[in-house]
């Protein structure tokens, strides 16, 4: 395995974790039995990084996630996240909240859900933009102080609340969206301010949430409660013109003789040192090729011609639905 610092003076932990999100929701039918075989062996692999948060199910993936890591916790950088509200009345709905005091409540839930003394990695999930992120951060802070959390991080924030945050306690992480075909972290900035700041910058969803695997054709591949129906990227004519992409990508990968989803990864560990995905998986299978793209590197003119067939912006339609879009850039 190799490893990457988690910020500047962190502690290191592998280069690839694994996002734990789809074991437990949004993404069709799952069975934890699978999904904690999936985990044991990526700790056995020598990943460290698992990521879970207490929205997945609500809360499910969390009691998932500690079932699997109960008697392997010293093996694990565990990273969970507070902040988003959902209403369950209307799936698609987002609230977020920010609150100090929800702060504290949230990261006492999660440590019992988890089994667990301890967070290694806490974040907040969605920017609250009626509380001061500096009130936000305060209370995390708190929570280190307490002996509840070890380092703090951010996720989707923009490059000034960044910023503000880290003024107040230093910021070890920003979780965001970046993948061949989502860039935005490019040209908002927070690629680059997380490298100037001495902040490790963790993508979530590098492979365009399965779809760089080259496996998706239809959305007749998803199941009725996939979340992934509801995605404008996926929907309609977006979903043709983005699949035209995605068959650049594997005549690429074949080039490179490795799989699309390596060729993916491999890109966005090449974005920086900084840089530590967490692709998630079910299988062991998808585990075992993601760690693959550990091993692949590029020289200049191979970028070079993945930029010239992926440059920013190049994806159609919005990464999320129109409810959680204003939650983005905060």
């Amino acid at each position: 395995m190799k490893f990457r610092p988690l910020g500047r003076n962190g502690p290191q932990v592998s280069a690839l974790g694994l996002g734990c999100m789809g074991m437990s929701d949004f993404y069709g039918a799952h069975d934890d039995a699978q999904s904690i075989a999936t985990i044991h062996r990526a700790l056995d692999l020598g990943v460290t990084l698992l990521d879970t948060s207490n929205v997945y199910g609500p809360h499910t993936n969390e009691t998932l996630v500690g079932k699997a890591i109960a008697d392997r916790r010293d093996q694990v950088f565990l990273a969970t996240k507070f902040g988003i509200v959902r209403d369950p009345a209307n799936p698609l709905a987002r609230g977020v909240n920010g609150r100090p005091e929800y702060v504290q409540t949230c990261c006492d839930a999660s440590l019992k859900r988890l089994g667990v003394d301890h967070i290694d990695l806490y974040y907040q999930h969605r920017v609250d933009p009626n509380v001061p992120i500096e009130d936000t951060v305060g209370a995390m802070a708190n929570l280190v102080w307490q002996g509840k959390v070890r380092y703090l991080g951010l996720s989707e924030a923009s490059v000034k609340t960044l910023e503000r945050a880290h003024a107040v306690y230093p910021i070890a992480a920003l979780q965001s969206e970046y993948s061949l075909w989502t860039r935005d972290p490019e040209s908002q900035g927070q690629l680059a301010a997380c490298a100037k700041l001495g902040i490790a910058f963790v993508p979530y969803s590098p492979l365009g949430r399965g779809f760089l695997t080259g496996a998706i054709k239809s959305p007749n591949d998803f199941a009725a409660d996939d979340v992934r129906r509801f995605h404008p990227r996926f929907q309609g004519d977006n979903f043709a013109k983005n699949l035209a992409l995605v068959e650049q990508v594997k005549m690429l990968a074949a080039q490179k003789q490795c799989t699309p989803a390596q060729l993916a990864l491999a890109w966005v560990l090449a974005r920086g040192e900084h840089v530590i995905p967490i692709p998630g998986t079910r299988r062991i299978a998808a585990l075992e090729e993601n760690l693959g793209a550990l091993d692949i590197k590029f020289d200049a003119e191979e970028l070079a011609g993945i930029e010239a067939i992926f440059p920013q912006g190049i994806a159609v339609g919005a990464r999320y639905q129109s409810e959680m879009m204003p939650l983005l850039n905060v």
